[in-house]
């Protein structure tokens, strides 16, 4: 395990920038404002109201459009504003103990990328030829484009060549550089699309001048703790527990949820997913439920398995969003924020006290980051798990009838979070309707 110690505290809270400052969809020559990654700084202490110790940046590095079509990896979008904004923010971040996690993308980069257009001048003689999947045309001359390989169908994301050094090199240099000037660990886009070897190679070189760094890869199917293994990651994305957890609440299905801690559970043995119930690429957890009242039991769970929690901007205020498979079909679930926490709704206050109460919890108890889940109580609508490590444990009981429910306690003797009463004689809680409670 390469996890590093400071790890085990880490809540993220996640942000998309480019959607949150309101930037422009496109690159262009002239924003309409400066310095807007500097508009982040009023929500640090949000965000440690919150509870979070680390921010989650999406891409920040000059694209063509969302940022995930990256064209140079040394420069802050000129639509966000400047490297010297991002010394700033993350000074300001690591003065309130924040960490700072990046979005890499490095499966696939912009047409607009300077190597790739290297190749579109220079053609089959171009030195970055090799840093890509390309098919040329018989007798290809400078100017003629060839076919390339591309990210799942998306012509105007170009692969990059995982066999080729210069692009381990490449990948290398921009890690370290970012990492120096003060960024805490990297998200891999895409990491599922790449090769594990290249990982390896990768995160290996860039360890051995930042040991503490974190590395995190976003995988969506497969061996996940295969793949974090072979790349010499340190988490993997956990979409199997994020689509457990609303399909479960949405079907009055516990057994789903269930099922999906059993296997939780064996991830845990090799390393601490990342867990989360929102996040830049799916429908918010508000809107993805049938009833949004079942919100808080999505958080419990999240606060409450093993793993690393992420928090998307907006959840934790009941923020609605839907994505949709069209062209700007995630701007709904990547929306501009206010410029100021005090000009958000009252309406979202109830769900944000349910996350700071959670979030606390969490934070009380750190060991909960590699804890295992045991089931003692499963029906369709009542599920009771035991989460522990060694000593350390917690109860925690989920109600999803329309009337109160009585179930074990498994030895707990106080409810420490949510609503229950609790009878130590009898080892029972009662539970309302639509009731969690978290006991010890």
């Amino acid at each position: 395990m390469n996890e590093p110690d400071w790890v085990q505290h880490a809540i993220w809270w996640q942000v998309y920038p480019l959607g949150f400052v309101g930037a422009e969809k496109s690159a262009t020559p002239e924003p309409a404002a400066g310095q807007r990654l500097l508009d982040l700084v009023p929500w640090l202490d949000y965000a440690l109201e919150l509870g979070a110790s680390g921010l989650a940046l999406g891409p920040i590095f000059a694209s063509e459009t969302h940022g995930y079509d990256t064209t140079d990896y040394f420069r802050i979008d000129p639509r966000l504003g400047s490297e010297q904004d991002f010394d700033t923010l993350v000074a300001e971040a690591h003065g309130r103990g924040l960490r700072i996690l990046l979005d890499g993308v490095f499966n696939h980069t912009g047409r607009s990328f300077a190597p790739f257009q290297n190749v579109l001048a220079r053609g089959p003689g171009a030195d970055t030829a090799s840093w890509f999947s390309l098919e040329w045309p018989d007798d290809a001359t400078p100017g003629v484009e060839p076919a390339y390989r591309d990210f799942e169908g998306h012509h105007h994301l170009v692969a990059l060549n995982h066999d080729e050094p210069a692009v381990a090199d490449f990948v290398v240099e921009v890690m370290d550089h970012w990492l120096r000037r003060g960024a805490d660990g990297w998200r891999l886009d895409a990491a599922y699309a790449v090769p594990a070897s290249f990982w390896a190679r990768v995160t290996g070189r860039v360890r051995s001048s930042h040991p503490n760094a974190y590395f995190v890869g976003e995988y969506i199917h497969g061996d996940y703790a295969a793949e974090v293994w072979s790349g010499g990651l340190d988490s993997a994305t956990q979409y199997e527990l994020w689509k457990a957890v609303w399909s479960s609440l949405n079907d009055a299905n516990f057994f789903e949820l269930a099922a999906a801690f059993e296997r939780h559970n064996v991830l845990l043995g090799s390393y601490a997913p990342l867990t989360f119930i929102g996040n830049h690429d799916v429908t918010r957890i508000a809107s993805k439920l049938n009833d949004a009242a079942l919100v808080p039991h999505a958080v419990v769970v999240l606060m409450t398995v093993g793993g690393t929690p992420s928090i998307y901007y907006g959840d934790e205020q009941g923020y609605r969003g839907v994505k949709e498979d069209r062209a700007g079909g995630d701007d709904d679930v990547r929306p501009l924020f206010p410029s100021s926490p005090d000009q958000l709704s009252a309406l979202g206050s109830p769900v944000f006290a349910v996350h700071q109460e959670l979030i606390g919890l969490r934070r009380r108890n750190p060991w909960l980051h590699r804890a295992t889940t045991d089931v003692f109580q499963l029906s369709n609508e009542v599920l009771g798990y035991r989460i522990a490590v060694d000593a350390d444990a917690l109860v925690v009981a989920l109600n999803l009838s329309h009337e109160a429910q009585q179930m074990s306690a498994a030895g707990a003797t106080a409810v420490v979070a949510g609503h229950a009463t609790v009878d130590v004689g009898a080892n029972a809680v009662v539970l309302p309707p639509r009731g969690w409670a978290v006991l010890g």
